[in-house]
């Protein structure tokens, strides 16, 4: 966007600079607001709501330090400059990344104006118990790709699947564009039963997929299905009408597509991971570096509902743990150790949502008329 670096309110620096946790070679990463010129509110021109390529984030070099500067070049600048509207309903719905930003040190704002200082001045009216699930999701994620990757580690795929592996013939028994409209019946009657979760906050629908993730489990447990998605597909299935025949040449087509996925996935990350973290994960058996993630997030959201305050930085003066977290990312932690302390910490933030004197939801109205003062004040005029 031309004028990029006029039109953004606030920019600062973000990930583990931000935490107080990098090191030689990590990456440079920047999160910022902007307010977007008139015409893209009011004409027809494309809404502008997020910025983040490498070639558009380049313009903010020369607002990071020597040393930031110099560890961009030898790696890489990331981030995402979200346009105001875009970053205040997604910070309301407390997302973890865009919190970072209101509530991270002076020493680490690049850029900052009058309407940068009030969105920061304003950051704990973004603040509500729906902390209690986006930091809690956002560590999920983290889990998951440390048990998906662990899978790797400990029993690797030795080669692609064979159909025969899976009672199929080389070529398939149905022709393609039958089976795809099969499953594409199958597929409509599934999204039937999908909640619609679009217009909810993101901590809503985390937790609104959690408790619906359980459920499904427990029916699969019953009912002696292998997995959750293989018991709605045949039932599913069995709703259009098809036999079970049909119905199992197709579970088992999808069975070896999906083990074929699996397969192509696991060699993308064999090839392609970075070789000290590799062998981050060859020592310790697990990625490390997520667990420090994972542990960082689980903690910063007992310390909002426990004091109402988001302690970004993590080194001495913060929350002061900087320390610890790295060791972790090297390894400190036992893998058998990680899982139980992050088990016993979903029960902790519970206790700590129910006690918290943080509001349930922020107030919208009040955003609203910060975020539409701020976009009218840009703009020199008001509107109705």
């Amino acid at each position: 966007m031309n004028g990029l670096v006029e039109r953004t309110e606030l920019l600062v620096v973000a990930g583990s600079r931000a935490y107080g946790m990098h090191r030689a070679g990590s990456d440079v990463d920047v999160r910022g607001v902007l307010i977007a010129p008139a015409d893209r509110y009011f004409g027809i021109l494309e809404a502008i709501d997020q910025v983040d390529t490498a070639a558009e984030l380049d313009v903010f070099r020369g607002h990071l330090s020597d040393e930031e500067r110099a560890a961009a070049a030898d790696t890489k600048l990331e981030g995402s400059i979200y346009e105001i509207r875009k970053f205040v309903r997604l910070t309301a719905e407390s997302n973890p990344n865009l919190l970072d930003v209101l509530f991270c040190r002076d020493d680490e704002v690049r850029c900052i104006t009058e309407a940068g200082r009030r969105l920061r001045d304003a950051r704990h009216h973004f603040l509500s118990k729906r902390v209690r699930y986006t930091f809690a999701g956002y560590a999920a994620a983290q889990l998951k790709r440390i048990e998906g990757h662990r899978r790797w580690l400990l029993d690797p795929p030795s080669g692609p699947p064979s159909r025969a592996a899976y009672g199929l013939p080389e070529t398939t028994l149905l022709p393609a564009d039958q089976l795809a409209a099969a499953n594409a019946a199958v597929r409509k009657q599934m999204d039937r039963w999908e909640l619609d979760l679009t217009n909810l906050p993101e901590s809503t629908i985390i937790h609104v997929q959690d408790q619906v993730a359980r459920a499904i489990s427990e029916v699969q447990v019953a009912l002696g299905y292998p997995s959750a998605d293989a018991a709605r597909f045949q039932a599913a299935a069995r709703m259009v009408g098809m036999n079970d025949n049909l119905v199992l040449v197709m579970q088992r087509e999808r069975e070896y597509e999906a083990a074929a996925r699996h397969w192509r996935q696991y060699k993308e990350w064999s090839q392609t991971r970075n070789p000290a973290r590799a062998k981050l994960e060859a020592d310790h058996g697990y990625d490390t570096k997520h667990a420090a993630h994972l542990v960082r997030l689980l903690r910063m959201g007992a310390e909002i509902l426990r004091t109402g305050e988001v302690h970004v930085w993590r080194g001495p003066g913060g929350a002061d743990d900087a320390h610890e977290l790295l060791a972790i990312r090297a390894g400190e932690w036992p893998y058998d150790d990680l899982i139980r302390w992050a088990s016993a910490q979903e029960a902790l933030l519970d206790e700590l949502a129910a006690a918290s004197s943080l509001p349930k939801l922020p107030d919208r109205e009040a955003l609203n008329l910060l975020c539409r003062e701020l976009v009218e004040r840009r703009f020199g005029s008001r509107t109705s």
